[in-house]
């Protein structure tokens, strides 16, 4: 014994205890280290705490820094109310979000949190955060009905027990413990449940017998209250009706029966047969059997016969519901007055695989932009089952195949991982199907649809059908009309392909061409601003730009050529005879067919609606007595000439009216008067004319015998300029789609035609004619009858587009047309390139209104030796 004191039996003892020491301070570090890598956190917080009510410092508990929750994308999902609870992304505290109840959220469950799961990313963490809802004494006791009637025997001993029918408490725990207190009265006292699970039940105890004859009726009121501070309460009237002598109550075997069933058992399954006997006989003795009560909720699911006692299933039970019931069953004679006996049967449900899978999705981040990088978390997916065991164990997968995967973070939570790129333009949305599968047998299982919806990013610029649009406007337009409308797509969605219009602002000329058109910034609608006057503008070329409402925007533009059109608006306009003599002298010996006078008029227009036409006026071309008149005028040459040789019969003044027409519809017409002297003997003089047009006339021509030879350079200039421009753009159009035409149907086809057509009134003329069928209404027949113009020699000819009276003996030359159809339509465009080749000395060339003068020049004017004009115009 004394040896266990040695020194080296201490040494022994010391290193055991160090041992011992050592293994246990191992053991606490690795259970912290196993706590700390779960990433499980636990708080609590009392129900109906008001909105902002702190609940704890999550950030810091889950050792994330304030200055990363932000880029990690902190995020935090709970299945079911995912709104209860928020986290300041500021100062990383968990907050109470909305009102939380308890009762609502987990019924009479003695344990009742949420679970939060919180996301964090770059790298992907995923902690599970439980806050534990605390409960408080918010919920009264409440009793079943507002009265309890009590049938008591006169015959009953005093410490008789009467059953009653407890309160009930929505809370837990203290909150719900009751306690009940009878009102003051000299019959009855409460006996109260031993526990909270009330196997005794409440009951009233007589005090002291009864007499029916002297208290037949008694009132009294039960107040139950419950643990809570301050305490609840609730109460219920007890009437007790004293009987007569019905001396025995009926009795059960037991006084608590336990029964076992599966929760599948079918409607009409027998649960137990119950059997209470009373003493008495006769009617006394005979037994009925009714239930009074079951717990919770269930007398739809149970039926109890009356006669014989069997409790049967008469719903569909459910042990994810409920899994016990307590039926409270009476048993009562037949006797005058009945006699009454109590059991209470406890059914514990049995769990059956009956529940397929509950998959809850909880979606993060929809939509997902199409620029989303790989590996992002898209939604959270939880999987339960409310059976038990391995009929609650839950497989989860994801179809079809798409750019996404599941990624398994805790046991029944998975999240959904963008696992490839996407393209809103190719691939709108994704219907994906997630798959959840238990582990009964036969299995259940359950699927669950999750719609991605991809996020639109502003990657694609507007677009136009075609880089270029030309279209035909008529002259004179009403200020604001609609002449074009410009259409871009972008396949983008929602802002990203809102595309605004507007045009691109330059000037024309001197002016803004924001004051000749605008552009409505929504529907693309092209408007013209003011009249236009092709005798001023021809063509009008701007671009319109279309941007999107992206972030930053993006945009592209389309070029307009707007060619305007020509419309009868000008008269012709009569050209005064060269000075000096105001007055023009005739030899009477002239013989028929000499030119004695000349009318010259030009008109500003172009085309047909320049295409002048004389003729002698009745009064003016009648002669004395009836006779043939003795002068006649070119119908397209203005020359006045004889019709018959002069005679001493014919007066020695004569005064002519000429009639100027175009060709337009309507036409307009101005009046020219010639004066001629007839003289007797001397050589042939030289024919001329005088023509009363006033003084601005005479300035005009003065001015136009100035400039003649800057005309002739002009006109041949702008001639060969577009003869280029025609060859080029034909090229470049032949390739191009047909559209719609603005203005005319039909497809375009060139027609061309030469000839050389001769007059009587002057040398042969060679013309070259371009015709379309596409004409403007109206035209058609203008044409038709100018192809017969030149298939006949001697029938009535045209001349050219703008020609008036000033090249002698001048042959009647048709428009010369070149028409393509514009990318938007029917409408076309021409160009007139009609060369007049005259051998006749002294010529003078027809006028062209569209051809560009030099500055100072009579636009129109009658130049001699000219021997090319050109102009253009638009349909």
């Amino acid at each position: 014994m004394k040896q266990l004191f040695k020194p080296n039996g201490i040494d022994f003892q010391h290193e055991v205890i160090l041992k011992g020491t050592r293994r246990l301070l191992l053991s606490l570090l690795l259970l912290a280290a196993w706590e700390a890598g779960s990433g499980h956190t636990h708080y609590s917080v009392p129900e109906e705490a008001k909105h902002g009510t702190f609940v704890g410092r999550i950030a810091q508990d889950l050792g994330l820094e304030l200055a990363e929750l932000v880029p990690r994308l902190f995020r935090m999902a709970s299945k079911g109310r995912g709104d209860l609870l928020e986290v300041n992304l500021q100062n990383g505290i968990l907050f109470v979000n909305s009102r939380i109840d308890r009762e609502e959220l987990c019924g009479r469950s003695l344990e009742c949190s949420i679970h939060l799961e919180v996301v964090v990313e770059r790298p992907l963490q995923v902690f599970h955060v439980e806050v534990e809802v605390k409960d408080i004494n918010d919920n009264p006791p409440v009793f079943s009905l507002r009265e309890q009637k009590l049938l008591i025997s006169e015959s009953k001993q005093p410490d008789s027990h009467f059953p009653l029918e407890g309160a009930s408490d929505a809370d837990i725990g203290e909150n719900a413990q009751l306690t009940y207190r009878l009102s003051q009265n000299e019959y009855f006292s409460l006996e109260l449940p031993t526990n909270s699970k009330q196997i005794k039940r409440l009951s009233l105890i007589l005090k002291k017998s009864l007499d029916r004859e002297k208290t037949p009726e008694l009132n009294m009121l039960l107040t139950a209250a419950d643990g809570g501070k301050p305490e609840l309460t609730g109460t219920v009237q007890l009437s007790v009706r004293v009987l007569d002598t019905n001396d025995n109550d009926p009795e059960f075997e037991q006084s608590e029966y336990k029964v076992r069933l599966m929760e599948n058992a079918a409607k009409d399954t027998l649960v137990i047969r119950l059997n209470a006997t009373d003493r008495d006989e006769g009617v006394n003795g005979e037994v009925t059997y009714s239930l009074t009560s079951v717990k919770p909720n269930g007398r739809r699911l149970f039926t109890l016969d009356e006669n014989d006692g069997e409790v049967r299933v008469n719903g569909t039970l459910d042990y994810e519901e409920n899994k016990f019931y307590e039926i409270q069953v009476q048993a009562t004679d037949k006797g005058n007055p009945p006699m009454a006996g109590h059991c209470t049967v406890l059914i514990e449900i049995l769990d059956a695989n009956d529940n397929a899978p509950e998959v809850t999705v909880t979606s993060l981040s929809l939509p997902v932009p199409e620029d989303t990088q790989p590996s992002t978390v898209i939604a959270l997916i939880s999987v339960s089952d409310r059976d038990s065991g391995v009929n609650g164990q839950v497989t989860c997968s994801l179809m079809p195949h798409s750019p996404f995967k599941l990624v398994s973070t805790f046991r029944n939570y998975y999240s959904l991982v963008l696992d490839g790129t996407l393209d809103r333009e190719s691939v709108a949305s994704y219907e994906l199907v997630v798959s959840a599968r238990d582990g009964g047998s036969p299995s259940l299982w359950a699927t669950a649809s999750v719609s991605v919806e991809v996020g639109d990013v502003n990657d694609n610029a507007p677009v136009f059908a075609q880089p270029e649009y030309t279209v035909f406007v008529k002259e004179n337009n009403a200020p604001g009309c609609h002449i074009f409308t410009v259409s871009a797509r972008d396949a983008d969605a929602q802002e990203n392909a809102r595309v605004a219009y507007s045009l691109v602002e330059r000037r024309v000329g001197e002016r803004a061409l924001s004051s000749y058109v605008s552009v409505h910034a929504e529907s693309g609608q092209v408007f013209a601003l003011q009249p236009l006057d092709r005798e001023e503008l021809e063509l009008l070329q701007f671009r319109v730009s279309a941007r999107d409402a992206g972030a930053p925007p993006l945009g592209s533009n389309v070029t307009l050529q707007v060619f305007v059109l020509d419309e009868n608006d000008n008269a012709p306009a009569l050209l005064p005879p060269p000075p000096p003599s105001p007055c023009q002298r005739v030899a009477r010996w002239v013989g028929a067919g000499q030119v004695v006078a000349k009318v010259r008029a030009v008109d500003a227009d172009s085309g047909y609606n320049a295409w002048l036409s004389y003729e002698l006026q009745e009064e003016a071309a009648a002669a004395p007595g009836g006779a043939r008149s003795a002068f006649r005028v070119g119908l397209y040459t203005g020359e006045i000439s004889t019709t018959r040789a002069l005679d001493e019969a014919d007066a020695a003044r004569q005064r002519l009216l000429v009639l100027v027409k175009d060709h337009g519809e309507p036409a307009l017409t101005a009046t020219a008067t010639v004066l001629l002297w007839l003289e007797d003997g001397g050589a042939a003089p030289k024919a001329s004319s005088r023509l009363v047009v006033g003084p601005a006339a005479a300035a005009a021509e003065a001015a136009l015998v100035d400039v003649h030879v800057y005309l002739v350079v002009a006109i041949c200039a702008v001639s060969s300029l577009l003869v280029l421009t025609l060859l080029v753009y034909t090229a470049l159009r032949c390739s191009a789609p047909r559209g719609e035409g603005a203005c005319v149907p039909g497809p375009a086809r060139l027609v061309c035609s030469s000839a050389r057509v001769c007059s009587g009134e002057g040398p042969p003329k060679a013309d070259l004619m371009a015709f379309s069928p596409s004409l403007p209404p109206g035209v058609d027949k203008e044409v038709g009858e100018e192809r017969q113009a030149t298939r006949h020699l001697r029938g009535p000819h045209r001349p050219g587009p703008g020609a008036g009276a000033g090249g002698a003996g001048a042959a009647p030359v048709p428009d010369g047309v070149q028409r393509r159809r514009g990318p938007s339509g029917g409408k076309s465009a021409e160009w007139h390139f009609v060369c007049e080749f005259s051998d006749r000395p002294g010529g003078a060339v027809r006028a062209e209104p569209g051809v560009q003068h030099p500055p100072g020049g009579d636009r129109g004017a009658a130049a001699a030796g000219v021997p090319c004009r050109g102009g253009g115009e638009g349909y």
